[in-house]
């Protein structure tokens, strides 16, 4: 692809395959912004880059993998010549109750959920102190409201929660913007689920893609730090 001259906007979004990675990276080069996406699923990757079309590079990339996020961060600073924007999305949910959860299980998602976070957030705070930015971390109402057969799942997003709350008064100063966002249902895949019909209840991923870009809008002297999102109406099954 041709290199995008350093005066534009570009975005670095981690696990962007489907669902709300995908929905907010094609909401973000409709912005203007040059993207990077990511997933451990190549073939995935390449679909979801096709779909998006010009300014996008898609890589393969576990979160997990410090030294891999380092490399994909420093490769897409060096193709677009800076880093604006840093949606912290990939995630996995394992969930059983703790005596049935293994701890294999429980490693996948604390290092992907919260480790894989802080691994990609380290990787670009450099690049977005160079000319300020901001950092969305894909959260979740599970992140305050702890469920049964939830320990691993909630215990990293009230981990990712506290992250980005330390992130805030760290970087601040610098310039750069971090937004927690906690959606509770959405149509996607999470957890082998495939969104059909009767999902349309649930919040969907360009609705949260939407309010990624109405964010970016917002003055710069205002943050909204913490956003919880719901369905405004509850599935009609249990209501």
């Amino acid at each position: 692809m041709t290199k995008t001259p350093a005066t534009s906007k570009s975005a670095f979004v981690t696990g962007a395959s489907k669902g709300i990675g995908l929905a907010v990276a094609k909401a973000l080069t409709q912005a203007g912004y040059a993207v990077t996406i990511t997933s451990r699923s190549a073939d995935e990757i390449r679909a979801a880059a096709g779909q998006i079309g010009a300014d996008v590079r898609g890589v393969v990339c576990d979160v997990k993998d410090p030294q891999a996020v380092q490399r994909e961060i420093d490769a897409h600073v060096a193709a677009f010549g800076g880093l604006d924007v840093l949606f912290v999305n990939a995630g996995v949910g394992r969930f059983a109750n703790v005596a049935d959860l293994s701890i294999e299980e429980w490693q996948d998602v604390i290092d992907t959920n919260l480790s894989g976070a802080f691994y990609t957030v380290k990787a670009a705070i450099p690049a977005l102190k160079v000319r300020g930015g901001y950092i969305f971390t894909l959260s979740s109402l599970a992140g305050k409201n702890p469920f049964e057969g939830g320990a691993a799942y909630n215990a990293s997003k009230f981990g990712l929660n506290g992250l980005s709350e330390v992130l805030n008064l760290d970087l601040r100063k610098h310039d750069i913007k971090v937004t927690q966002i906690m959606p509770g249902s959405v149509a996607t895949y999470f957890n082998d689920h495939t969104p059909s019909e009767a999902d349309a209840w649930k919040i969907q991923p360009e609705d949260i893609a939407q309010l990624t870009i109405d964010l970016l809008n917002m003055p710069q002297r205002t943050l909204p730090s913490k956003v919880e999102m719901r369905p405004s109406r509850p599935d009609k099954k249990q209501a």
